[in-house]
């Protein structure tokens, strides 16, 4: 792993004023605010909901993500490092994965060379992320406890907006 304690501060300049990375830091707080409306308000059981015999469970899915963020990590610091940490309590694990984004945004944030291009953390953990989001929705709904839908083009998403808590949906529909 790169030693990057030494960056000289001209060249976190110019990671911070980045566009690639403005855009991968908002990907990033867009699977946070889709993230923490598919598991608010959701029972504890629900992490162990079962739509078929071969599916993921809403908790492995959500301990998955967790992992794909702690990955995300340590390819930016320039190693690949898979955690494959299996799966805690449902309240647990959905504080591991806001961690884990949270971590991962912040080092976003802090301008350090990354180990490798945005494109390729925006296709592998971001994009996969995304996609497993969808899925907890999915599950919901076939549990019962569907999400409603939103204008996502109009939602108050913002680079650095990585926690549990975000704004309230601007234009939610049924």
């Amino acid at each position: 792993m790169p030693d990057h304690a030494f960056t000289p501060p001209e060249l976190q300049q110019a990671a911070l004023h980045d566009p690639a990375r403005a855009l991968l830091r908002h990907a990033v707080a867009t699977v946070a605010y889709r993230a923490s409306k598919a598991v608010r308000e959701t029972p504890e059981r629900f992490a162990d909901f079962a739509a078929g015999p071969t599916t993921r469970s809403p908790g492995q899915i959500l301990g998955h993500m967790a992992d794909l963020f702690e990955w995300a990590l340590s390819m930016a610091r320039g190693s690949t490092r898979w955690p494959d940490s299996g799966s805690l309590p449902w309240l647990e694990e959905i504080d591991r994965f806001f961690a884990a984004l949270e971590a991962f945004d912040a080092y976003l944030a802090a301008g350090e060379p990354l180990g490798v291009p945005t494109e390729r953390l925006l296709q592998g953990p971001v994009a996969d992320a995304l996609t497993h989001v969808g899925q907890l929705t999915m599950l919901r709904r076939l549990a019962g406890g569907p999400v409603r839908g939103e204008n996502y083009a109009k939602a108050d998403i913002a680079a650095g907006r990585t926690t549990f808590d975000q704004p309230a949906p601007r234009v939610e529909f049924d």
